[in-house]
């Protein structure tokens, strides 16, 4: 068969909104010089078993309205990274966002199959007869000087092996964090970014995921992004930069939906890893995509409350699930 990876590249790609994701995509392939999906899993396969992973994930949609308003893209994607990772390397996931969407999050992570502990009660699951999965969900400060306080406290104690967003906000170079119509939506974000940068300066491995250009990841292709995307050069709030995020990652997932990279990702880390455990199914992106719901969480462009993610109806979200696993499955059987 062709290339899978090539194959699950295509398909967390497939432009059905007509967004352009496929200049992102082109700036990261060449920047990485192999298929994204496979730079990913190759990344998850380097993580010591038993580690923590830090992951960011959580988009506020509307948050001069609410700051518990958040979008339904991302979550499902980082609980079936998180589920993924600790089937294989018996992880234990560290999820940062606002305190404000914690409650709307636990939900999601649970469907995976996974459950919501503190980080000290995820500690004792490593004592004799303990083995739990279990994520821990984290607030992370809105205030910059206190989210870099904090980053080096949460680095310090967990000291991860692997950092892993999607669907998290970078500011711009200006400093504001803005949504695709170029708004400034700065107004109680967490500085996950802050984060990210800072584990980076102490060269722990970064992944971001990625579809619009703005979040953490996509600065390490600013130009496309600037000359590619709607306000990519010059936002609507008139901070004088465009929406692009600066925040670089290692790795970078550009995906024409940010729970379609995590999927792409998870499938290719099955394929490397010869576990067809690992990988997503219908039945749970399902599972997933309802709790979401149950927990309010928004299909953004339409600000409802329903299982549809980016306006794309929850049948093609499954299709497009059972489809990459399909391409799994069978690179699985051929050895």
């Amino acid at each position: 068969m062709p290339d899978p990876y090539e194959a699950l590249d295509r398909l967390m790609c497939l432009d059905l909104a007509g967004r352009g994701i496929g200049r992102l995509y082109d700036a990261a392939r060449t920047r990485l010089g192999t298929p994204l999906s496979r730079a990913a899993a190759e990344c998850f396969s380097r993580v010591p078993p038993g580690s923590f992973v830090l992951i960011g994930t959580g988009w506020l949609t509307r948050g001069w309205v609410s700051t518990r308003l958040a979008e339904n893209d991302g979550p499902p994607g980082a609980a079936t990274v998180a589920r993924a990772l600790w089937l294989a390397r018996d992880v234990t996931p560290v999820v940062v966002a606002e305190d404000s969407i914690l409650a709307a999050l636990a939900p999601v992570f649970r469907a995976s199959g996974l459950s919501v502990l503190t980080l000290e009660e995820a500690r004792r699951t490593r004592l004799p007869g303990g083995k739990t999965a279990a994520v821990v969900l984290e607030g992370f400060p809105t205030d910059d000087a206190e989210a870099g306080r904090a980053a080096d406290r949460l680095l310090d104690d967990i000291q991860p092996a692997l950092c892993f967003a999607t669907e998290r906000a970078s500011r711009a170079r200006s400093g504001v964090y803005h949504n695709a119509r170029g708004v400034d939506i700065g107004a109680g974000q967490a500085r996950v970014d802050l984060l990210f940068e800072a584990a980076a300066l102490r060269g722990i491995p970064t992944i971001g995921v990625g579809d619009g250009g703005n979040e953490i990841g996509m600065g390490l292709i600013a130009d496309t992004v600037a000359s590619s995307v709607r306000f990519g050069d010059r936002c609507a709030c008139g901070c004088g930069s465009g929406v692009g995020a600066s925040t670089a990652t290692d790795i970078l997932v550009a995906a024409n939906c940010g729970n379609w990279g995590c999927y792409a990702a998870v499938a290719a880390f099955a394929i490397a890893e010869r576990d067809p455990r690992l990988l997503h199914t219908p039945e749970r992106e399902d599972q997933l995509l309802r709790a979401a719901t149950s927990a309010g969480l928004l299909n953004s462009p339409r600000g409802t409350v329903d299982p549809n993610v980016d306006d794309i109806p929850l049948s093609t979200h499954l299709a497009m699930v059972e489809l990459m696993r399909e391409v799994a499955v069978r690179a699985i059987a051929q050895g």
